[in-house]
């Protein structure tokens, strides 16, 4: 058998390749074990819900050589918290990281956050990008520029979470959200062009509503415009999803640009985007 070396981790082609277990139960006991070690990275959804961040977070406290009166207090608050959904305690470890490498030097907390923002693991990298989110005194422009990474990322997961994690400052300024994120959607790389509008959907998933948005989805316009008519379906889709957001409490103004796309932009994507934007007003 072939192996592949990353990070000084061993794993056959087989488990590297796999396509994932449809059900948490059927997930092998050796993933299992892998990705709790943080030595694999997960493939699909269901082994993405299914890692226990709080026995991670403790194979990656020893990882760092974090001393026992420092990451015991950590584990057990998290413990006591008993919160188990995973879109809560991502930014929960993100925190509780926050408030250690704030006791720590700048050399120290540079080396955490680097170890935590390039880990093998795309749970540990989770947690880097909630780091970006949740920082204090940070930028908007400044957390968007240590974002890219993340958004960019090679795993669907930490592509979700870094959208996730600064959806709150993005909301809290759109208009200059929207300035900044135009050149997103020029970008080369269709992820990042996809974060630019995921992370401005006016409802998003597992996120909170931007009413600005729904109220008036003409301030997102611009972002879509340049993007219409994009190559890529993974930015298709969560085009046709921003606008189908909308069509659930402005339909008239998603059929009117529906409208003008399918004569100015007469194309096979944006009659892809067209459909799925109309796909909830169709149901009516």
């Amino acid at each position: 058998m072939e192996y592949e070396q990353e990070q000084g981790i061993l794993y056959g082609d087989a488990l590297s390749q796999r396509k994932g277990a449809r059900k948490i139960s059927d997930i092998p006991d050796e993933v299992v074990n892998l990705l709790q070690k943080g030595q694999l990275q997960t493939v699909n959804l269901t082994e993405w819900l299914a890692v226990d961040h709080i026995v991670l977070l403790q194979t990656v406290l020893n990882e760092l050589g974090m001393q026992q009166q420092e990451s015991e207090p950590i584990l057990q608050r998290l413990n006591e918290s008993n919160e188990k959904k995973t879109m809560k305690i991502i930014p929960a470890i993100a925190a509780e990281w926050l408030n250690l490498m704030a006791l720590k030097s700048e050399e120290e907390s540079s080396r955490i956050y680097d170890t935590l923002s390039t880990h093998l693991s795309d749970s540990v990298r989770c947690w880097a990008a909630y780091i970006i989110g949740l920082g204090q005194g940070v930028s908007l422009e400044q957390k968007l520029i240590s974002i890219r990474p993340f958004a960019a990322d090679s795993h669907f997961g930490v592509r979700e979470i870094a959208w996730m994690a600064l959806r709150e400052s993005i909301s809290k300024d759109l208009k200059k959200s929207i300035a900044i994120l135009i050149a997103w959607v020029s970008d080369e790389d269709a992820n990042i062009r996809r974060f630019a509008i995921e992370s401005t959907r006016p409802q998003g998933v597992w996120a909170k509503h931007i009413t600005k948005l729904k109220e008036n989805p003409d301030l997102g316009r611009s972002l879509l415009e340049i993007v219409k008519s994009d190559p890529a379906k993974y930015v298709q889709d969560s085009v046709g999803n921003w606008l189908n957001d909308v069509s659930k409490t402005n339909p008239d103004w998603v059929l009117q640009i529906c409208d003008e796309w399918s004569v100015t932009s007469d194309t096979i994507e944006t009659k892809r985007i067209v459909i799925r934007a109309k796909r909830s007003i169709s149901k009516n």
